[in-house]
């Protein structure tokens, strides 16, 4: 492993709390851990207690709050009003089921500021393939009752292969819900959404002309709906600065306590990673071994070292370099300067091809309530 930099840490922002990877759906392009078995412990409510405690000390401002599904946690509301007890802007991202409406209103009453409903789908048999079961009635339900209380609403959308032609049906169906913001996020090819990539990569077509949708949307919408589309790194010539860098704003916290710079960072082989268990979050952000790994651009080798967009981009993903290339501090392959961009025009050829078999395999394990 390439010897970290010496800089100071940055001032972290945002801390993602993974409080479970039990979930009632099965979503195939899903960033929990491939091996979940392995992941079935859960820190208790003292333990998080404690860590959103640490988490202002360190300058935290937001929590996210998910999972999994969070609202399989019965302490939840516990963990929301600590939560604001520290000042922490705290936001739920969900799916909405198991769905509670009474719940939903002590949530908000314990201080939850707002929250990010995910839409697998506007068409019953797609949202199906994806996740394992058509919800959206329920997924209506829950955003109904989230206006009702006054909370903010996000609605937050992967794009995939097979659902990207409904972009228009997801504008409209913010708009029918009075949501604040649609997050119309392509999906990052990693964990499961690797294994499924030969299934979930749009064309390049389709997402030209998702995101011209989306941008005229913006624009008729500007002041009503805040619309975000992210574009999937597999059609850009440059990677997006994933995680705002590594180690740099985001702080997660996996079920069992693991802390990571990233969502996948522990599918990178070589790095170890401590746990909240063990050391504070501060003694983890300031000095662990894995925060420190890529911080900074010492590790950068050619040409990201001498790129002059370096700390725009940070190199890009460190997990999609390891993925693609089995080497972390690789450039990521996601770059057209990447002496390994050819991975990346590869699975864009492969998404050309009308007659491709594209089984998909759904998330394994599922961890009911």
């Amino acid at each position: 492993m390439t010897a970290a930099s010496t800089i100071g840490a940055p001032r972290p922002y945002t801390l993602v709390a993974e409080l479970t990877y039990r979930c009632p759906l099965s979503c195939a392009y899903c960033s929990n851990p491939l091996e979940l078995a392995r992941h079935a412990s859960e820190l208790d409510t003292a333990t998080w207690q404690r860590v959103l405690g640490e988490a202002e000390s360190l300058g935290i401002l937001q929590v996210n709050l998910t999972g999994g599904e969070p609202l399989v946690r019965d302490d939840l509301e516990a963990l929301v009003v600590t939560a604001r007890a520290h000042d922490l802007y705290t936001n739920l991202i969900t799916s909405g089921i198991p769905f509670d409406r009474a719940r939903l209103g002590r949530l908000r009453a314990a201080g939850l500021d707002s929250l990010q409903l995910s839409v697998q789908d506007t068409d019953a048999q797609g949202s199906a393939w994806i996740s394992g079961r058509d919800c959206l009635d329920a997924k209506l339900e829950v955003a109904a009752a989230a206006r009702a209380v006054g909370l903010p609403l996000t609605l937050n959308v992967v794009l995939h292969r097979g659902n990207i032609a409904r972009v228009p049906a997801f504008i409209a169906l913010a708009e029918r819900l009075g949501a604040e913001r649609l997050e119309l996020a392509n999906t990052q090819y990693l964990g499961w959404a690797l294994v499924n990539r030969d299934a979930l990569l749009p064309t390049q077509a389709a997402l030209s002309e998702a995101r011209t949708v989306a941008d005229a949307a913006r624009e008729r919408l500007r002041g009503k709906i805040e619309i975000l589309f992210v574009r999937p790194d597999y059609y850009a010539d440059r990677p997006r600065a994933c995680m705002e860098g590594w180690a740099r704003r985001y702080v997660v916290v996996t079920p069992d306590g693991q802390a990571l710079p990233c969502h996948q960072a522990t599918s990178i082989n070589g790095l170890r990673f401590e746990n909240v268990k063990d050391r504070s979050l501060a003694e983890i952000w300031n000095a662990s071994e894995a925060f420190t790994a890529f911080r900074g651009d010492d590790w950068m080798p050619a040409p990201c070292r001498t790129c002059d967009e370096r700390e725009i981009d940070f190199g890009g993903c460190r997990c999609q370099a390891f993925a693609l290339l089995g080497d972390a501090a690789a450039t990521d392959p996601a770059c057209s300067l990447s002496p390994r961009h050819d991975v990346i025009e590869a699975a864009r050829l492969r998404a050309t091809d009308v007659r491709a078999e594209r089984p998909l395999q759904l998330r394994r394990f599922r961890l009911e309530s």
